[in-house]
């Protein structure tokens, strides 16, 4: 690999890391471990099939998805504690955090890179490998269950 496509992945880690990051931790229901491992890996096989890859941030994301999947389901076990994962802090975002765990990995996923990273659907669409249509309802069923499970004052609508 050349020089400039080493800055080109630099560049797009330090564009796209931390959102990366916090769709794979919202994917795994907060497990900081998996999306931080998932992400790098994802970044080193890219850099790795470089010569290869028409759309490296969407090709990134899918990989990042797939490990994080993989390794879910090799562990097969309760998330470690929120407060000792780093989602300390308030009692709301605890809540907000084990709230999350009990939606689907897609519909955590649609919602953390809609809501947080602050996508618009067809680019959480392309990330995600799915149609908008399929996104939208990932938002909508996430959504439902979570003013269930929170309440309808904490959760927002588009």
């Amino acid at each position: 690999m050349g020089t400039d496509q080493a800055r080109a992945y630099d560049e797009l880690f330090r564009e796209s890391g931390a959102t990366l990051v916090r769709a794979i931790y919202a994917y795994t229901g907060g497990r900081r471990d998996i999306a931080e491992e998932a992400v790098a890996e994802a970044f080193a096989r890219a850099i790795e099939h470089d010569r290869t890859i028409r759309d490296p941030l969407a090709w990134i994301y899918r990989t990042a998805f797939r490990i994080a999947a993989e390794e879910s389901k090799r562990e097969r076990r309760e998330p470690p504690n929120a407060a000792a994962d780093g989602a300390g802090g308030s009692e709301g975002l605890r809540n907000l955090v084990a709230a999350l765990r009990k939606l689907s990995p897609n519909q955590r996923a649609a919602i953390v890179l809609h809501y947080e990273a602050d996508l618009p659907v067809q680019e959480v669409a392309r990330r995600m490998r799915m149609t908008a249509a399929t996104v939208k309802v990932h938002l909508h069923r996430g959504r439902k269950k979570l003013r269930a499970l929170l309440g309808d004052e904490e959760v927002g609508d588009d």
